[in-house]
């Protein structure tokens, strides 16, 4: 398995489908789980010990501890997606602010497609395969891109 991704809560769940169908499209095996840092955190330490993965996404909003829990766990790389809620920027900040010694990178508030594309640059490092899908996903997406703007360009003259 190459990425695993953990979620805090089942509120999460469309950032995590998000984060899934962009590993799926670039050929990237994953896993999910939905596990609270604060109410298992016995569990999510046995799972990360265990877990194979090469990179891990963790999805949290809130408090956010989640991302630096697991990266406190492990010497592989830890991609953090913030989740907005009430206050906007509170698990952003709580995931930036982590101690020296347990990085997290972090993407944009709820931006799990970053998270996922994040985890398969890193991936795309030691396989080919991979770096060819991710290669491939962001030329589809420049020319979506320009295919976009010129229907909006046309709307509007």
């Amino acid at each position: 398995m190459d990425v695993e991704i953990f979620a805090g809560s089942v509120s999460d769940r469309e950032l995590v489908k998000e984060a899934a169908s962009v590993l799926k499209e670039l050929g990237i095996k994953y896993k999910i789980r939905i596990i609270s840092a604060h109410r298992n955190p016995e569990i999510l330490m046995q799972e990360v010990k265990g877990s194979d993965a090469k990179v891990f996404i963790a999805i949290a909003g809130m408090s956010a501890a989640l991302p630096g829990f697991v990266a406190s766990l492990t010497r592989k790389p830890v991609i953090g997606v913030p989740v907005s809620g009430k206050v906007p920027y509170d698990s952003i900040l709580s995931m930036v602010q982590l101690p020296k010694g347990v990085p997290v990178a972090v993407v944009g508030a709820d931006n799990a497609k970053n998270g996922a594309l994040l985890a398969a640059r890193i991936l795309a490092l030691f396989n080919e395969e991979i770096d060819k899908n991710l290669e491939r996903y962001i030329e589809n997406e420049r020319k979506k891109s320009l295919e976009d703007g010129k229907k909006v360009e046309e709307e509007l003259v």
